[in-house]
């Protein structure tokens, strides 16, 4: 399997190469050549599957320069009971007769990054072992909350990787930060940026790019690469747990086979969606795709319209994972949706640098249309979503999970579609602990309660144990104090490597 640009700027590379590079040099991100087909048959036979045995059967397809046996390796490291909470992994809970929660948040951090970032490292080490690489890998993560932890967790400790996170200071919630700044391993650091998570992103993507920087770093004895979703070998790992899911709704009797699924997925950077829409294109039954967003609803503008405009507010949210303006896992998905129509994306591309905006063909438009709807959830209706289905169903959810709620009812509303949909719930809601306790009960929480007070709080009133990621974590001392403006981010990454 090769991998080629989105842009046509580079030559197609093998899937080691992509994921070891992160992202296309020259600008871009790598995608495959050609995607993978499973028969029907293929589809079926995996309810019989466990998860382990189902994500070697999506990896062999798209890293073919793998060995079965450093696949297994990856496989068996990074999907175990060691690490997951769930023997499942991805665990499925049947809400009603149609709707289900598809339980992504049982790995060490609580977040559904983890199911990338905890198979990624052994992925990237096994890439330099095959390029022979003599410099250490300097791994640059942007995070709006949720991936720096992941990242760091999955990284820490690996010989011959050093990992930098940025993150929006005051952007993340107080136990998004506490985990991050907490983290051990010698070749860890963590970077507050004077900024939102755009910002974060744009610099990381530039640095990516700038040439002479490059140079200066590998004088240093470093090369770039990213665990952020614009490299393929953090996305390729989404793609397993759509599987996993239809083929536990098969095993269950809750579908037949070949029966069609709805998929609601709460999404920013696009990433988590878009592997979605990688396994429906390589034969997953899948009837429609609910995009759902916050108040920062881009996405949901740009499928109603066509019309993608980033020159907009950027609005803090209680669903801080999803503040994005700049999603860059799009422009995979428009390279895929054309037909790998590289010269429509560069158009498209330089007009958002240029003009901070895009429009989409008629033609590209209708045809996302028959598969993708956009809807989103403000501040209040995320927090009544919350309360709604604690009080319904006493099952507890996170404010992004609830987006995704949300999104899904409205969709219902105007087209009273029956078709069994998968919610994808995204953390732990133990991670938004004060959110998800002020909606439950607006009058639990005082002004002299800490975040981490609120824990406890919420296992009270709920009696759904904490999250073994998140318990004790007060306990934890800072070890990360780093704090920069924009712009000096370059200037931080050679200190931090210099040090």
């Amino acid at each position: 399997m090769e991998y080629i640009s989105t842009r046509g700027n580079y030559d197609a590379v093998s899937a080691a190469e992509a994921i070891r590079l992160g992202m296309v040099p020259t600008g871009g991100l790598f995608v495959p050549k050609e995607i993978p087909q499973f028969s029907k048959e293929e589809i079926i036979e995996m309810q019989e599957m466990k998860y382990q045995e189902i994500a070697k059967k999506v990896l062999s397809v798209f890293l073919t320069d793998y060995t079965n046996q450093e696949l297994e390796e990856a496989i068996n490291s990074a999907y175990n009971t060691d690490k997951f909470t769930s023997e499942e992994i991805t665990p499925l809970h049947r809400l009603n007769d149609n709707c289900y929660f598809l339980e992504l948040w049982h790995g060490p951090t609580a977040a559904f990054k983890d199911l990338a970032l905890q198979l990624l490292p052994y992925l990237l080490v096994q890439a330099i072992e095959k390029q022979e690489l003599e410099e250490e890998v300097l791994i640059l993560v942007a995070t709006s909350g949720d991936t720096g932890k992941a990242a760091l967790e999955g990284f820490k400790d690996v010989d011959g990787i050093s990992i930098i996170v940025f993150y929006p200071q005051q952007g993340v919630s107080k136990v998004q930060e506490h985990q991050m700044v907490t983290t051990g391993g010698d070749n860890t650091s963590v970077v507050a940026v004077a900024g939102n998570f755009d910002d974060c992103q744009s610099s990381v993507k530039e640095i990516f790019g700038d040439k002479d920087f490059n140079e200066l770093i590998e004088k240093k004895g470093y090369q770039f690469s990213s665990a952020n979703s614009i490299n393929w070998g953090r996305l390729v790992p989404q793609i397993i747990y759509y599987f996993a899911a239809y083929a536990d709704l098969l095993s269950k009797d809750e579908i037949e086979t070949g029966e069609k699924i709805n998929v609601t997925v709460p999404t920013g950077n696009f990433g988590n969606i878009l592997a979605g829409y990688y396994a429906y294109r390589m034969g997953l039954p899948i009837n429609k795709f609910i995009c759902a967003s916050n108040d920062n609803n881009i996405l949901t503008d740009f499928f109603d319209t066509g019309f993608y405009d980033k020159d907009r507010s950027f609005k803090e949210t209680i669903s801080p994972a999803m503040d994005i303006l700049i999603s860059s896992n799009l422009e995979r998905f428009l390279f895929e949706i054309t037909g790998h129509d590289s010269e429509k994306i560069n158009n498209w591309y330089q007009q958002l640098r240029e003009d901070d905006e895009f429009t989409i063909d008629s033609q590209t438009k209708e045809k996302i249309a028959k598969i993708f709807v956009g809807q989103y959830a403000t501040e209040e209706e995320t927090e009544e979503k919350i309360k709604e289905i604690y009080q319904e169903y006493n099952y507890v959810i996170d404010p992004h999970t609830a987006v995704g709620v949300k999104a899904y009812h409205d969709y219902l509303s105007k087209c009273d579609d029956k078709t069994k949909t998968i919610i994808n719930s995204t953390a732990s809601p133990y991670k938004f602990s004060s959110t998800v306790l002020s909606a439950i009960d607006d009058g639990a929480i005082s002004e002299k309660i800490d975040e981490f007070e609120v824990l406890d709080r919420l296992e009270e009133e709920t009696g759904i144990t904490i999250h073994p990621g998140l318990k004790n974590l007060a306990e934890l001392s800072v070890r990360h104090n780093f704090d920069c403006k924009v712009e000096d981010i370059r200037d931080m990454i050679s200190q931090i490597i210099d040090e």
